[in-house]
């Protein structure tokens, strides 16, 4: 996929989608782009009707323009076989197709339809992602194995049906797809559902059926605090037992909302699982009767957006930089031993504690810093600390 490569032991790639529409290739390319620039490594868009497909490869270009090399996926749904045939330049474009094998045709429509879009994705050397969802689920599947479940002496429930019936039909539908032509290792399996439970079980056993790569994530994981915790649960515990290879954070941004906000939450996930690395991390504790003063909250925030923006420069000439581990403390209980567990941690006075505040470098007491610039002097130290420890690639260590 233009450099990203998916599965077979390789880092786990965060994906994420726009929310323009296609036919707009100047909002969608600006999208696509600003989700790339906050580190989306694949950005799927809608491709829904003749205007999108045909706007497809203006909008890579415009992608290109914008100085991002991110692979575009495109997502299609009923009329696939028809806009991948009738646009042959968005075919080449666009770097895999998504497909939903319950809404690409029925009854002796429905293979010939998913045949299509895979020969075009044969010739076009392209993989595909097979996107089950609980919503729109193969209804043929769905009532052969209810038929065969009511046949039984002792019938399964409704859900535990339900849940066999998507990992079916994305494992026929992979199969079809091999005898298609398309290789096994250019198929991407997925199996979407809105709960939690669910979502774990049908990966389970997705992953217990086969070695094709999976792409994670809830279908509709909601807005807010409910988005986010939702969707870390689920992953976290999926990917902790090595299943998945992509991971997407279906969030539901506020009205107007930072569409990159799903971006920000994939990566803490595999950082916060130690998979990946994306930023440097800062410790900082909640807060107590001991903390009256809002200062260390301040200061915490103050570093954490300081880091955030140096990494586009930081990223490229200090190589590594993404380990850096950062403490921002609030009183004497934990906050020198938090501070000498991270590279670089300063433990703030608390409530009727001196007014002094230790920095630990590497373990080591480094200094203490007194007065109204201590603010400041952390940020120089830590510019200081990111020199000395992650050197420009080629110069002397």
């Amino acid at each position: 996929m233009d450099g990203v490569i998916v599965g077979g032991g390789n880092p786990i790639v965060v994906q994420s989608m726009t929310n323009t529409d296609t036919a707009d290739a100047d909002a969608t390319a600006i999208q696509v782009a600003q989700l790339a620039h906050a580190g989306s490594e694949l950005v799927r868009i809608t491709v829904n009707n003749e205007a999108a497909a045909a706007a497809v490869p203006e909008i890579v270009r415009k992608v290109r323009g914008l100085g991002a090399a991110v692979p575009i996926v495109g997502d299609f749904h009923y009329n696939g076989h028809k806009l991948l045939i009738a646009y042959p330049e968005a075919a080449r474009a666009l770097a895999k197709y998504r497909i939903n094998p319950g809404n690409v045709g029925s009854g002796r429509y429905h293979d010939d339809h998913f045949e299509a879009i895979v020969r075009v994705a044969v010739d076009n050397g392209k993989p595909v992602r097979i996107g089950v969802n609980w919503g729109s689920l193969d209804q043929a599947v769905l009532a052969q194995l209810m038929d065969a479940n009511a046949r039984l002496a002792e019938p399964k429930d409704a859900r535990d049906v339900m849940i066999e019936a998507m990992v079916e039909s994305a494992i026929r539908s992979a199969e079809l797809a091999e005898a298609t032509g398309l290789a096994h290792d250019r198929i991407i399996l997925s199996a979407k559902v809105s709960g939690v439970r669910d979502l774990v079980e049908v990966y389970r056993r997705l992953a217990a059926r086969g070695d094709y790569a999976l792409h994670l994530g809830l279908t509709e994981a909601g807005m807010g605090m409910k988005g986010i915790v939702a969707s870390s649960a689920g992953l976290s515990l999926l990917l902790a037992e090595g299943i998945g290879d992509t991971i997407r954070v279906s969030i539901t941004p506020e009205p107007g909302g930072d569409r990159t906000e799903e971006v920000a939450v994939a990566q803490q996930v595999l950082q916060s699982l130690g998979l990946r690395s994306f930023m440097p991390q800062v410790s900082s504790c909640p807060g107590c009767g001991r903390t009256t003063s809002s200062y260390f909250q301040e200061l915490a925030r103050d570093i954490q957006a300081y880091l955030r923006d140096q990494m586009p420069v930081w990223r490229e000439v200090h190589p590594g930089v993404e380990e850096l581990r950062v403490a921002v403390m609030g009183c004497v209980v934990n906050g020198p031993g938090e501070s000498k567990h991270a590279d670089i941690g300063i433990s703030l006075p608390g409530t009727f504690e001196d007014p002094v505040a230790p920095v630990f470098i590497d373990g080591a007491l480094e200094r203490t810093l007194r007065g109204d610039h201590i603010a400041a002097e952390f940020k120089a130290l830590l510019d200081s600390y990111v020199e000395r420890r992650f050197p420009v690639a080629g110069s002397a260590s």
